[in-house]
């Protein structure tokens, strides 16, 4: 069993890891993500094995803009980005501030579900990366258990955060319409609720470190058809129009191109 040089067997990582395996993020990481590593057609593996060799020290914002987007504006920023893998950087520190958003969002302390954070001196992106998952829907209103909606007129009153809480409501940053009561289906905060929540994460974090936000997602070029629809439709929704300028669709090709360049 090979060893590298701080002790540890190398063997117990995740195989799909292709370079990489000796970084410091590997003894920070939760159980969760490392056995989403190990996971055959893995998203996680796929994103470290792509990003991983472009990121050291820093992937250049000009270099990612300059690549033709399945969607999004055209626009001029420079900066150097560092990754913070779920959250955390090669040498296995949190991402600063993180913590203490998921919480202000979720209400208590909660896993971290975006897969990557590219920080700068002067911009944030967050970005959601899929391969063969779609896009993420609430699940309490998927279990029938969302408690604008699933309730009879005698149940205890409960409230869901994202249309109750200030610092975490939904229609402050989108146009998701009138809230949900009974009877209401499939309202657009149960069929965005990922995109949703990563764009409110966007705001209080760049809010919370003094950085521009960005909202990205990478897919196959050959599954854009599949997200394009919700994309849309999320994308239509957004109420800042500089928000909006900054979300963008890249294709896994297209990244994976720079490495040649």
């Amino acid at each position: 069993m090979s060893r590298d040089p701080r002790g540890r067997h190398l063997d117990a990582l995740p195989r799909r890891i292709l370079n990489g395996a000796g970084e410091k993020i590997f003894d920070a990481l939760p159980p969760r993500v490392l056995e989403n590593l190990r996971k055959p057609a893995s998203e996680n593996a796929l994103l470290w094995n792509l990003i991983y060799p472009l990121a050291r020290p820093f992937l250049q914002l000009t270099d990612l803009l300059a690549l033709r987007p399945l969607w999004g504006a055209s626009f001029a920023a420079a900066d150097a980005l560092e990754p913070y893998f779920w959250g955390f950087n090669l040498e296995g520190q949190p991402l600063n501030g993180l913590a203490e958003s998921v919480r202000v969002l979720g209400g208590r302390a909660q896993k971290t579900e975006v897969d990557l954070f590219l920080v700068g001196a002067d911009h944030i992106v967050l970005v959601e990366a899929k391969h063969l998952s779609a896009l993420g829907r609430c699940g309490r209103y998927a279990r029938g258990s969302c408690p604008e909606i699933h309730r009879e007129e005698n149940d205890r009153p409960d409230t869901c955060r994202y249309w109750e809480v200030s610092e975490a409501r939904f229609d402050a940053s989108l146009e998701f319409g009138p809230r949900p009561a009974p009877g209401d289906e499939h309202p657009p905060c149960s069929i965005h609720y990922q995109l949703g929540r990563t764009l409110l994460l966007a705001l209080n974090l760049g809010r919370r470190l003094g950085l521009t936000p960005h909202l990205w997602l990478i897919t196959p070029a050959s599954r854009w058809r599949q997200y394009e629809p919700a994309w849309l439709d999320f994308a239509d929704r957004v109420r800042d129009p500089e928000m909006w300028r900054r979300l963008r669709v890249l294709a896994w090709e297209s990244v994976r191109a720079l490495a040649d360049r």
